[in-house]
């Protein structure tokens, strides 16, 4: 089982504020899109664009299954919870979703390789946000704002897991 499990729309912070949180508690830290990334041999963007989302969610739910048996802080892509094995996956573990205002993601994501962003940014994450927000709160035990600087952010994620833990 995971220490802790990051989920949230894409530019939430999860890769930051986990690597930051592992370092601090002195375990491993899992990026799934970076375990991803390294399986195919090629960006998670890329894989996308050639294969299609179906092909990228299973590869993303085999890494998730792997990812979880490590004491490690874990970081999910955006969109692992799209899929009900990956949610079956989640269940049971410490996880918490950050999440912030549309502005703020979109400042972060800048012209980042987001191909399920495509031409109109601002409106997929407002999509995204509309498909996503159930099965966010479904997997998590607590929802963090993600706004403000990466230790604020680090702060309250530790507190929201302290209380989850009890």
């Amino acid at each position: 089982m995971a220490s802790l499990v990051l989920v949230g729309l894409p530019g939430t912070g999860k890769s930051a504020v986990g690597a930051q949180i592992a370092a601090s508690w002195g375990c491993a830290f899992i990026d799934t899109d970076e375990m991803v990334a390294q399986d195919v041999g090629s960006t998670t963007g890329q894989y996308l664009r050639e294969h299609g989302e179906p092909a990228f969610r299973t590869i993303e739910c085999e890494v998730l299954a792997t990812a979880l048996e490590h004491d490690a802080v874990v970081a999910t892509g955006g969109g692992v919870v799209t899929t009900p094995e990956a949610r079956r996956l989640l269940a049971g573990q410490r996880t918490i979703w950050l999440d912030c205002a549309d502005d703020e993601i979109l400042g972060r994501l800048g012209d980042g390789d987001r191909p399920l962003l495509g031409d109109d940014p601002s409106g997929a994450i407002r999509r995204l946000r509309n498909e996503r927000a159930a099965w966010y709160r479904e997997v998590s035990r607590e929802r963090v704002d993600a706004s403000g600087t990466l230790d604020e952010v680090v702060a309250r994620v530790l507190q929201a897991s302290a209380k989850v833990e009890q």
